[in-house]
């Protein structure tokens, strides 16, 4: 039997590593970003909205309203997409991560609290995404100036109708974001004792790794022992 068969696989037994179990952690700067770019878009339109329309709320100039929606629209999507390829591998990463006392104490159970509808959010923002892509592919075989004119209009479309989820993950992505550095940052604190146990546990169930009791020690020679006496014999 080769020694390959009967040997533990390579890395087998051995403690997880901080990069092995924080690996999503390199998601959460995109994630950061996305986050406040959604809510850039969010108060550059608050910022003007208000001045476009009379003191009943109405819009004072229907095409400069509708341009400046469509506007903060395509770049809340544009935010939101980052979220569809960086938030599950997160959001699975802080829910592993997260223990029963995080969701009724400490700093981070609002932001856990406020995660319950990001599912839905993803969910329902990747099947938009998914519809686009559908509408491209029909699209396809289409003249190049219609073409252009029905993905410019199914961009707005897709835009629009993505804003709703864009507006949920304002406030759903920064508590996705804050809970998953405080868990990232508690882990790494913890990692240095938790790979000493996991090592001292893999030493004391290794074959031939239990102590061996020192052999008894010989029994050392009498030093200048006597010479056996002799005896004369009678002459």
């Amino acid at each position: 039997m080769s020694a390959s068969s009967t040997s533990p696989a390579s890395g087998e037994n051995q403690p997880p590593t901080t990069t092995d179990t924080l690996a999503w952690r390199r998601h959460l700067p995109a994630l950061a970003s996305a986050a406040a770019g959604i809510n850039e878009a969010c108060g550059a339109w608050d910022a003007v909205s208000d001045s476009l329309c009379d003191a009943d709320g109405w819009p004072l100039d229907d095409e400069m309203y509708a341009d400046g929606k469509v506007k903060r629209d395509a770049a809340a999507w544009k935010h939101a997409e980052v979220f569809l390829d960086h938030g599950p591998e997160v959001l699975a990463g802080v829910r592993t991560a997260a223990d029963g006392p995080d969701y009724v104490e400490g700093p981070i159970r609002d932001d856990l609290r406020r995660l319950r509808g990001i599912d839905t959010t993803l969910a329902r923002a990747h099947q938009l995404r998914h519809e686009w892509d559908q509408v491209m592919a029909l699209m396809d075989g289409s003249q190049p100036g219609s073409l252009q004119l029905y993905q410019e209009r199914a961009e707005e479309h897709r835009n629009s109708e993505g804003w709703h989820y864009a507006h949920e993950l304002s406030y759903q992505g920064p508590a996705l974001v804050r809970a998953g550095e405080y868990l990232a940052g508690r882990a790494e604190a913890e990692q240095p004792a938790q790979t000493e146990r996991a090592r001292v546990a893999l030493t004391r169930s290794t074959p031939g790794a239990r102590s061996i009791p020192p052999a008894s020690r010989p029994t050392p020679p009498v030093a200048n022992p006597a010479a056996p006496a002799r005896h004369r014999g009678r002459s």
